[in-house]
This record gives C-alpha cells, sequence and structure tokens, in this order.
C-alpha cells in the first residue's frame, strides 16, 4: 500500500492532472500575445499578455523542478489560485477590450484566444481549489480518530 502512495506522490507533473491544463493555458496566452503582437494591438494587451506567459512559465518550472517540495515555507498552492484568478480576470478584460471595438483580425483572434486562456484559467484553478481539499496538506491535514 506504501508503494502505490509514493508512485502516486512522485507523479511527474506532465502526467498529473494539472500539467496539460498549464501547458494549455501556456500555448493559449503565447497565441493570444502573438496575434497581438503581428496585429500590433495596443501595448497593454501586448505587456499583460507577455506578463502572464512569463507567470505561467515560472509555475511550470516550479513544477517540473520539484522546487515546491523544496520550499515548504511557502504555500504554493493559494499562489497558484490566486494567480489563476488575477490572470482570469485581467484576460477577460484585455480580450473584450480587444473585441468590442472595430479591430482587425489578428486582434479579434487574439481577443477570442484571451477568453480561451480566460476559460483555461478558470479550469486550473479550480483543479488546484479540488486538489487542496481533498489531499490537505500540513497543518490542515485531516487525521482519523481510531489510527
Amino acid at each position: 500500500m506504501e508503494s502505490s502512495q509514493l508512485k502516486a506522490e512522485h507523479r511527474p507533473f506532465f502526467f498529473s492532472v494539472k500539467g496539460p491544463v498549464k501547458m494549455l493555458r501556456l500555448v493559449l496566452t503565447v497565441t493570444s500575445m502573438t496575434f497581438f503582437i503581428i496585429a500590433q494591438a495596443p501595448e497593454p494587451y501586448i505587456v499583460i499578455t507577455g506578463f502572464e506567459v512569463t507567470l505561467v512559465l515560472f509555475f511550470i518550472i516550479l513544477y517540473i523542478l520539484r522546487l515546491d517540495r523544496l520550499m515548504k515555507w511557502l504555500f504554493w498552492p493559494l499562489l497558484d489560485i490566486i494567480n489563476s484568478m488575477v490572470t482570469t480576470l485581467f484576460m477577460v478584460i484585455i480580450s473584450l477590450l480587444a473585441l468590442i471595438p472595430e479591430t482587425t483580425l489578428w486582434t479579434a483572434l487574439g481577443g477570442v484566444f484571451g477568453l480561451l486562456t480566460a476559460a483555461c484559467c478558470i479550469a486550473d484553478g479550480a483543479i488546484v481549489y479540488r486538489k487542496i481539499l481533498f489531499n490537505p496538506s500540513g497543518p490542515y491535514q485531516k487525521k482519523s480518530i481510531h489510527n
């Protein structure tokens, strides 16, 4: 029984539940940023999507190298959820601003991919939140009385 728990605990990032979602989120954000660059959209569109690409890449590298397990003094899932919420807010605002006025095709495509990124961010935050609820760690871990 302990060996099955160890295998589940040391699952590689790309084969975990949140791995493909984070990678999809990165691809959608990069695509949105690329469309904004091609369309020569206003600078805030490019800067905000570039900032989000950097943050998602940071979290992916963090989880691939398992630095979240080395730095236990910081509660990484909470930061991941906050990042997902802030990214969702920013991407919805930027995408709607890109879609509302009469824009070029590339700006509209950037806005559509931005909305897809926002949906992916909601899914990513929900997955991490669900993992926190069903697999608590640290001082909040539920313990059985009968052990």
